[in-house]
């Protein structure tokens, strides 16, 4: 009976094992993937960046600057309007140091920021632009900015 009784304990704790590291796959497979804008981030280096893809994926483009049109060249981004999934703020504190994402071109329509604390919005399907739509796939200008009144996380 006793031998009954190890071999019933044995097989649960094998169940278990199996069961475990499934489940610390997916954890982990979920964590990397939200965890890239971690691995990728420069520190500060003054710039704003954009990717196409969620989790940082994709470089879109860079600048320091401000840029009015996300469709034309000179601005740091170039034929990348309305394709925006996630950005990056690596800017310097103080000062200008938050994001300020527009709609439209020429620093115009609904907007979403990211603070100097905030470092990167990963996916921005979860975000809403001041003008009630969604942050993903409709960004069209950028300004570098003292403050903000709809953060973006």
């Amino acid at each position: 009976m006793r031998k009954l009784g190890m071999s019933i304990a044995a097989l649960g704790l094998a169940a278990a094992g199996l069961v475990v590291p499934a489940a610390a796959a997916q954890a982990s497979a979920t964590g990397a993937a939200s965890n890239h804008c971690n691995d990728i981030w420069p520190g500060r280096n003054g710039k704003v960046y954009a990717y196409n893809e969620t989790y940082c994926n994709g470089v879109l483009g860079y600048t320091a600057g401000n840029d009015a049109d996300w469709n034309k060249a000179g601005g740091g981004f170039t034929s990348a309007s309305d394709k925006a999934s996630s950005v990056l703020n690596a800017g310097y504190t103080g000062g200008n140091d938050t994001v300020k994402f527009y709609y439209l071109a020429n620093y115009t329509g609904g907007y979403g920021c990211i603070g100097p604390n905030e470092y990167f919005v990963d996916n921005l399907a979860r975000n809403t632009l001041s003008n009630g739509a969604s942050a993903n796939n409709n960004i069209r200008s950028h300004k570098w900015v003292s403050s903000c009144d709809n953060l973006m996380h």
